[in-house]
């Protein structure tokens, strides 16, 4: 129960900050916070990470959600699995973080971004991020390292 209540508390939590900035802030203005290492703005990314397919919404819309079925699926049969918490608690981070940026494309076909680092690599400043984003990585590495070197064996031999 507690694994179902992190993936609801991350998207409620996504929902109400994204609604907030929405609201508030204007696209791509940067409020600096944080002693000025972040920022605030808000982005509409109508692709997937770094707006990569963005030419092509729908395919990233659906693939988005298929690969959301995927982790649903695996979180399920992971709950009936005796022990295996780190694979519970990766699953249950990367999915709040899926849940959340497929239901904004679905709903508004885009994904909302609205905050970033502002660091001297102009590029890496240029990234912005929203906090589904850093759950969903945690999540898979979580997620990896959940496996045990048997685990990695017989996964390893299968694919030969």
């Amino acid at each position: 129960m507690v694994y179902v209540m992190i993936v609801g508390s991350i998207f409620l939590v996504e929902f109400l900050v994204k609604g907030i900035i929405e609201l508030l802030a204007k696209e791509r203005e940067r409020i600096p916070f944080a002693g000025g290492r972040l920022y605030l703005t808000k982005h509409y990314n109508k692709g997937a990470f770094l707006n990569l397919g963005q030419a092509h919404n729908q395919i990233v819309r659906f693939a988005s959600l298929g690969l959301s079925v995927v982790c649903l699926l695996v979180f399920v049969f992971s709950l009936g699995r005796h022990g295996k918490r780190l694979l519970k608690l990766g699953m249950s981070f990367l999915l709040g973080g899926a849940f959340s940026n497929t239901y904004d494309r679905m709903m508004r076909t885009y994904v909302v971004d609205y905050f970033g680092f502002a660091v001297k690599n102009k590029k890496f400043s240029n990234i912005i991020f929203n906090l589904s984003d850093f759950c969903i990585l945690i999540g898979s590495v979580l997620a990896v390292l959940s496996m045990t070197p048997e685990e990695i064996k017989k996964e390893t031999k299968k694919k030969k």
